[in-house]
């Protein structure tokens, strides 16, 4: 997948906004120690959805009021910026970009030790845009058309079937014998979409998927994430 496909199949700012919050919520449910899928609402300006798979594959959705600023790091991709002695860019990369999300470029989250900025991907939609974009013209290498633009594809419509199928994998969820399976999986299917949708959490939601979790003890970080929480559930905090 290419940057150009990743880029005709993302949602619509608010939607992505909504999907990566929910996915951030569903990982300091799952595991509360270092997250796979995080959010901050405090990112300079505007807020950040990050993703990091410990091995130096990453990618962070910066939302400003100008619009969504999407930056992608694929480590073994032939078009990362290593790959080259005085660290360029591939080609194009950033042909086309918006003036405003010109200091994205200074982030020093994005940059290697020397300051340069590092990214295999890059697309952006302005605010009031009808769609993603990305730089004009990229030709991709023959032999590996990688830009690390599929680590994206869990955000596309069929969210919650993927983060499930993450979950199951990444965490390694017990779902055996085959009856519990099918049980468990409907059940965190059903819980995913619940986040998803952005309705508040209760201590019966959260412990469907980590029996020890409780709202109160994740408060703090849903406040970071900038996630509702249930009003019963605050007041016995």
């Amino acid at each position: 997948m290419t940057v150009y496909e990743i880029a005709a199949a993302l949602p619509a700012v608010d939607v992505l906004r909504g999907r990566c919050k929910a996915l951030a919520v569903l990982e300091r449910i799952i595991d509360n120690s270092e997250p796979y899928y995080a959010y901050t609402s405090m990112w300079g300006d505007g807020e950040a959805a990050l993703m990091s798979n410990g091995c130096g594959d990453e990618w962070t959705v910066v939302f400003t009021a100008g619009g969504a600023f999407i930056r992608v790091f694929d480590h073994e991709s032939e078009m990362s910026p290593f790959r080259d002695p005085d660290r360029e860019l591939w080609p194009g990369l950033l042909d086309g970009l918006p003036a405003v999300f010109r200091p994205q470029m200074e982030e020093p989250a994005f940059s290697d030790e020397e300051g340069q900025f590092v990214a295999t991907a890059v697309l952006w939609r302005l605010a009031g845009d009808d769609r993603w974009r990305a730089g004009e013209g990229i030709t991709f290498p023959a032999d590996d058309s990688r830009d690390g633009s599929g680590m994206l594809r869990i955000l596309l419509d069929d969210v919650v079937d993927r983060y499930v199928a993450f979950a199951e994998d990444y965490y390694e969820i017990e779902v055996d014998p085959a009856i519990v399976a099918h049980v468990v999986a409907h059940v965190v299917a059903h819980v995913v979409a619940h986040v998803v949708a952005h309705r508040p959490l209760t201590d019966a939601v959260v412990q469907t998927l980590n029996v020890g979790a409780t709202v109160a003890e994740l408060r703090d970080d849903l406040a970071v994430i900038g996630y509702p929480m249930a009003i019963t559930s605050i007041a016995r905090a």
